[in-house]
């Protein structure tokens, strides 16, 4: 969501006068509501996964005479069935999954050309013929009213400059520095005169916990809405963060972010930001994309040693 709002910005800058309204997991709402280009978000009902006919039959007939236009990013078919119900006449999308009728204005797809799923969404707005233009970064707006809140929720300690620690990745274990590693680091950060939050859902609770009883780092995983996470990372000056997309986040609110990569590439799935630097050692076997180690060692993680982690942030402070 984060990346499409490359499609979204580059939409409002060549055509300012017309709105855009993003149908998307309700879960991913908040992070919607954070974007000045969009004027509404439309919560798709239907899960991970889930064809749900009959809850797209009554979206779609909701959504009818609303719009002239829908851009669908996914290359699935069931994707595109919301905007060929609602009649939407024109339906911008790649060529995937026999959609043909569903996609009336359909775009090819060039994997070589289209390198990084941000491109791929820019593309999709494009006129026919037209090359890629610049990529805009994201920029996700912060409530200070709900930062300062939920600092003070949450005891959470600001004297010191913050770095945040994402720990979890929604993908599986290969994309996952190891938590001795990100213990090690908050010691050493502490010891260094930084405060640290780690932050994620209740899924990453376990994986903070372990961090906060090896260190002094504060875990806050579970305890914060998706609302929550977005500001506190805006307070935040650093962020050291698997591939995931908090990544992402951290990188759209203006925080410096670490950004280590294990089984996955920041070829691919970069964060869109200036302020970063990539921890990557792009061995022979990486990247492999797999969601778990196939060799059993994931050296392409733990070779990533937290006395690396911990000098390009200082590096990165006095910059």
């Amino acid at each position: 969501m984060v990346m499409a709002q490359a499609l979204f910005k580059h939409l409002k800058a060549e055509h300012p006068g017309r709105p855009v309204d993003v149908l998307a997991p309700g879960w991913s709402l908040p992070v919607v509501a954070r974007m000045p280009e969009v004027r509404t978000g439309i919560a798709a009902d239907t899960g991970h996964g889930e064809l749900g006919l009959g809850k797209r039959i009554a979206l779609g007939r909701e959504l009818r005479g609303r719009y002239d236009r829908a851009i669908v990013l996914p290359r699935s078919l069931k994707s595109a069935l919301v905007p060929w119900i609602a009649r939407i006449p024109t339906r911008t999308g790649f060529r995937g999954e026999s959609r043909y009728g569903l996609i009336n204005d359909m775009r090819p797809f060039d994997p070589a050309t289209l390198d990084q799923t941000v491109k791929r969404y820019v593309a999709l707005g494009t006129a026919r013929g037209v090359g890629l233009p610049a990529i805009p970064e994201p920029a996700l707006s912060v409530s200070d009213d709900n930062q300062a809140a939920a600092i003070a929720r949450l005891g959470l300690e600001t004297d010191r400059p913050v770095v945040a620690f994402m720990p979890g990745a929604e993908y599986g274990p290969a994309k996952c520095w190891p938590i001795e590693h990100f213990t090690a680091l908050a010691r050493d950060l502490d010891a260094a005169g930084y405060a640290v939050w780690v932050l994620g859902s209740a899924k990453d609770n376990p994986a903070g916990e372990a961090i906060a009883a090896g260190s002094a780092a504060a875990n806050v995983c579970g305890r914060t809405s998706l609302e929550d996470v977005i500001d506190l990372l805006g307070f935040t000056q650093q962020a050291v963060s698997n591939d995931s997309g908090l990544m992402h986040v951290a990188a759209a609110v203006g925080t410096f972010v670490h950004a280590i990569y294990g089984s996955s590439s920041p070829r691919f799935t970069p964060p869109l930001t200036g302020r970063r630097q990539i921890h990557w050692l792009e061995l022979e076997c990486s990247p492999c994309f797999e969601r778990r180690c196939p060799l059993g060692h994931l050296r392409c993680l733990r070779e990533i040693e937290p006395a690396a982690i911990r000098d390009a942030i200082m590096a990165s402070r006095r910059s």
